[in-house]
């Protein structure tokens, strides 16, 4: 939906016209380094005059997108090498020392880095969510460090946001109300079910859900973005 704002070529859909069930879990994207790169410390990299490298996927992952917001908004020091074939390529370069970090969910390290995380190897320096989370709660927010107004819109829209409805349910366009309802109450009830609560725990898989509601909002908040800030975002994520 974002790019579909943006304006990029060969998106065959406008967003604002499906019907949103809501989400089951929302991405908390991060920024992380290796250790060995020296930084410890979102203030200490923000002090610092030596690009890291991060490594990307390619435009329109949050690897490239949300480094690339970051590098503008907060002005910190990033070089993107993109063009990976997947986060685990760039865990092992990452581990080789052949890049320094990455921006990705907390979820995936939690699921395929946590050896990493919990031995210091891997540094999470801030969180791309609008409040800390349970698990990492010493862990800063990026929207902490941006002092500029237009620049906090941008991180809410291209970072909070992105990381909200990456995962959306939705249905057709011009599907009736009473269907939409009955469904946004089925998958409501359903993340409250004890059953599946116990199911999604013993697998560990986090719910973080948004309603179809409140999803609704977040969609229209990305549509509603002034046309000089698309100008601006469009120019950072080239």
């Amino acid at each position: 939906m974002l790019q579909h704002v943006l304006g990029k070529a060969g998106i065959e859909f406008d967003g604002r016209h499906f019907e949103y069930l809501g989400v089951p879990t929302q991405d908390t994207n991060a920024l992380a380094v290796s250790k060995v790169s020296g930084v410890a410390s979102m203030e200490q990299w923000l002090s610092s005059r030596t690009p890291l490298k991060f490594g990307g996927v390619g435009p329109g992952a949050a690897t490239d997108d949300i480094t690339k917001v970051v590098r503008v908004t907060l002005g910190l020091p990033i070089q993107l090498v993109s063009g990976y074939k997947g986060t685990a390529e760039i865990r092992l370069a990452i581990n080789s020392g052949e890049v320094n970090g990455i921006t990705n969910s907390w979820e995936s390290f939690k699921s395929t880095w946590m050896k990493e995380v919990e031995s210091g190897a891997l540094v999470v320096l801030a969180l791309g969510v609008p409040k800390r989370h349970p698990a990492i709660p010493n862990v800063p927010l990026i929207i902490d460090f941006v002092k500029n107004e237009d620049a906090k819109k941008l991180v809410q829209v291209a970072v909070h946001d992105y990381s909200a409805i990456a995962r959306p349910y939705v249905l057709l366009p011009n599907t009736p109300k009473d269907r939409l309802w009955l469904l946004r109450k089925a998958l409501a009830d359903t993340y409250n079910d004890p059953e599946f609560v116990a199911d999604a725990q013993k697998a560990r898989l986090d719910m973080n859900p948004i309603t179809g509601e409140d999803l609704e909002k977040v969609v229209a908040r990305t549509y509603a973005l002034e046309k000089p800030l698309v100008e601006k975002l469009r120019d950072m994520l080239k």
